[in-house]
């Protein structure tokens, strides 16, 4: 199997997740972690910095992270790398060689707090005054002023990253919704996550408890030359013991979340969803007003792992998807104790190539044991489908007017209606992905081409509705809701 990477950022992750997880299935990590720096860069020539110390620096950290451990300066799940972190301008708004120090001078006249002067007939910048409004950018008849806005700065949408006094990105974990779009983002690849690949690939080994993965329907999009069946065999021969679909959970919670959503339309009210956790930490940290206008339905990952667990006790359950911010959501005090581990997309290909396994090449082993609406989950406007799915199938005749968020801009802007009373809509499907899970930070690409794919894996479900896929299952026993739930 040969990996397409989308950036060079994404295959220096790929390299470092590789090489530790070779290491630690062949139980030599601790004597040669140190190592792995200079089996990526070899010789004396760099491959994209500076020079081969610089590289070897910022692959020192890398490793740290997916070791499991802070990197220098950072906590958290997704952590600035202080030695890739010094190529970005702090200055927002600059003067450049096309300023013609005309005698208007519109600049001056439409900064609000004199920020703006001009020496030599050159407008100047005094960035300790600035407050970054952007209206000498706007009233510049040259268009002379740059806007250079840091680009993890750019992406975070709630505002949670800042830079210190030496230049360095800094993240607000009071802020931060952990939706890793500042990892996505950033062009030098100093923002990354925190793994716990060498964690299951020792639970694996150890043998001493059966370790189950739930994996998220988006994982279709992710290998064109492997289909779902054949991932499933591929994890199976890395020592998993058995490999569940996330769908299947989210069948579990859909019919859940449409009697609550029935209870707030009676009520006059909204409902929110639940299943995206940067979502359900934006309105926690960012609208705290709305919490009890989310669904305590738990999202489908901790369905499925509660469900697992109700029928094998001593199971550890593993999460594999495109969401960085599952991994803060396992943490969560409401549903803590459901999935033990998570890992991305991306470490999954590295646990396959450490392991010298090509999905491609295995046979595929499928059950069929979800419906087309839980697998739609994985795009944006699925959770809305089955939710309006599951009213049909109970012979529920409401009016169920959705505001489908795709990204965090929209679900920001339906929370701020919320907020203030001015929401037309009964029902916010929030996805804070553009395009849903398919567009997770952590995919291994965000092609065009993913929604089709997800909308063809739905299609080919054996099982037409989620009545049908609950038919089987004892799950009486499994608690859907967080506890305590929202308030």
């Amino acid at each position: 199997m040969q990996p397409k990477f989308e950036t060079t950022v994404q295959l220096l992750r790929h390299e470092v997740l590789t090489h530790v997880a070779k290491l630690a299935m062949e139980k030599t990590l601790d004597q040669h972690r140190d190592l792995i720096p200079y089996m990526i860069v070899q010789g004396k020539k760099p491959r994209f910095r500076c020079c081969v110390y610089k590289e070897r620096a910022v692959l020192k950290e890398r490793v740290i992270l997916a070791c499991g451990n802070d990197v220098r300066g950072s906590s958290g799940i997704i952590q600035v790398m202080q030695t890739a972190c010094e190529e970005c301008p702090v200055e927002r708004f600059t003067v450049t060689e096309a300023c013609r120090g005309c005698i208007a001078h519109p600049c001056m006249e439409a900064c609000p707090v004199g920020a703006i002067s001009q020496i030599n007939r050159r407008a100047i910048i005094n960035q300790e005054k600035c407050i970054e409004c952007g209206r000498c950018r706007q009233a510049c008849p040259y268009g002379a002023i740059t806007d250079t806005q840091r680009p993890c700065v750019k992406a975070c949408p709630v505002k949670a990253i800042s830079h210190s006094e030496d230049k360095l990105a800094t993240i607000d974990q009071k802020k931060c919704i952990n939706c890793g779009q500042c990892a996505y983002r950033c062009p030098f690849g100093a923002i990354s996550d925190k793994s716990s690949i060498t964690q299951v690939i020792g639970t694996v080994q150890a043998k001493d408890q059966p370790v189950y993965a739930v994996v998220a329907p988006a994982v279709v999009a992710q290998f064109p030359d492997a289909n779902l069946g054949q991932i499933r065999t591929a994890l199976k021969q890395i020592g998993f013991f058995d490999v569940v679909e996330a769908a299947l959970g989210a069948d579990m919670i859909v019919p859940e979340e449409a009697k609550e959503l029935e209870t707030k339309i009676q009520e006059g009210s909204f409902l929110t969803t639940s299943c995206c956790p940067a979502f359900y930490d934006l309105v926690d940290k960012h609208f705290p007003s709305l919490k009890d206008k989310v669904s305590s339905t738990v999202s489908p990952m901790i369905a499925a792992a509660r469900y697992i667990k109700s029928k094998d006790a001593n199971a550890v359950v593993v999460f594999i998807g495109p969401c960085i911010a599952k991994k803060a959501e396992i943490t969560r005090e409401s549903v803590v104790g459901a999935v033990d581990f998570t890992l991305t997309f991306e470490e999954m290909l590295a646990l396959f190539q450490a392991a010298d396994i090509d999905p491609a090449q295995c046979e595929a082993n499928l059950r069929e044991e979800t419906s087309p609406y839980s697998r739609a989950f994985a795009r944006s406007g699925g959770v809305t489908a089955a939710v309006v799915q599951s009213l049909k199938e109970a012979n529920k005749t409401l009016e169920v007017r959705p505001a489908k968020c795709n990204g965090a801009e929209e679900c920001i802007k339906a929370l701020r209606l919320a907020k203030v009373g001015k929401l037309p809509e009964n029902f916010i499907e929030g996805m804070v992905c553009v395009n849903g899970c398919i567009g997770g930070p952590a995919a291994l690409n965000h092609s065009a081409k993913a929604k089709a794919m997800i909308d063809q894996f739905s299609a080919e479900a054996q099982v037409k509705t989620i009545g049908e896929a609950l038919e089987p299952l004892d799950d009486g026993v499994v608690d859907l809701h967080s506890h305590p739930a929202p308030a």
